[in-house]
């Protein structure tokens, strides 16, 4: 089974740094697509980034070159290390894996999810 937890948001200032983490307290995530997702207030949720262990990662365009995907060497946890953070980053993560290796951007592909972490960025 697996049973997915996020830690690490806050609140922090335009142009500070979060890093978010997601551990599975069940199997590694080496046989898994991982994920992060978000969604703000009012709006649908997105993808944010995606990582098959040791093999590739994705990326929205939104984040690309501010956002880091990565996993520990034991694949027990995934990491979002996030800089130079927006205002318009202001969401609730949500981390999420999938039984296929195929760094997919939509939710429906994903088949476990985490219960959220919020970050705010402030202005």
């Amino acid at each position: 089974q697996v049973q997915l937890v996020e830690s690490g948001g806050g609140l922090v200032q335009a142009g500070g740094s979060l890093r978010l983490s997601c551990a599975n307290s069940g199997r590694t995530f080496s046989s898994y697509t991982m994920g992060w997702f978000r969604q703000a207030p009012g709006k649908e949720r997105e993808f944010v980034a995606a990582i098959i262990w040791r093999v590739n990662t994705a990326y929205a365009d939104s984040v690309k070159g501010r956002f880091t995907i990565s996993t520990d060497n034991a694949a027990k946890t995934v990491f979002l290390q996030m800089n130079g953070l927006k205002p318009e980053d202001t969401a609730v993560y949500y981390c999420a894996a999938d039984r296929r290796l195929r760094l997919a951007t939509n939710g429906y592909e994903y088949d476990y999810w985490g219960q959220g972490t919020q970050v705010t960025v402030s202005s």
